[in-house]
């Protein structure tokens, strides 16, 4: 099954120059979905994660199927003034703005081996961000996982982590 058949995209979105990838054809078939997890599983094996972590929204789209089919715990990274208590934060720029990602500062217990989840890498800005603020809290961060990769914006090089990606697109 080739998995790129499952990713619609829609040029000039949402503004000027930007080709989307809308993961929601494969999210709605079953068959594909459950292969985009099982490669995602095949790939985080090797690197025997004690939790996986995703960013708000679609990291929990593949980060909790993918922890649940390891055995693992999923940790979410939420956006601002979602969760109680004292949070860990980090702010960084995106492309077209800025955007600050929050874990419970009780989640990462010191030397936790964390595996990070998303649906699309791009500049690597979101994912180096998470990263950074994991590996400050005590947890080592031993790889990065995403079902799309946009090569020619080589946002691997911002990853400090190992990083694989299920698809690639150049834009």
């Amino acid at each position: 099954m080739e998995l790129k058949n499952y990713i619609y995209v829609e040029e000039d979105f949402p503004r000027k120059g930007i080709s989307f990838k809308d993961v929601s054809p494969l999210l709605e078939d079953p068959e594909a979905f459950r292969q985009a997890i099982d490669q995602m599983k095949e790939i985080a094996k090797k690197w025997k994660p004690d939790l996986f972590v995703g960013p708000e929204s679609r990291g929990f789209l593949f980060g909790t199927p993918l922890a649940i089919a390891m055995g693992k715990g999923f940790l979410m990274a939420r956006k601002p003034g979602k969760l109680p208590g004292e949070k860990l934060s980090i702010s960084y720029d995106l492309e077209y703005g800025k955007a600050t990602l929050e874990i419970p500062a009780h989640a990462i217990k010191k030397g936790t081996r964390v595996v990070i989840v998303d649906d699309l890498l791009a500049t690597g800005g979101t994912v180096a961000a998470l990263e950074k603020m994991l590996n400050e809290a005590g947890a080592e961060v031993v790889g990065i996982i995403a079902l799309i990769e946009l090569t020619s914006l080589h946002g691997r090089k911002a990853l400090k982590a190992p990083f694989e990606g299920i698809i690639q697109y150049p834009r």
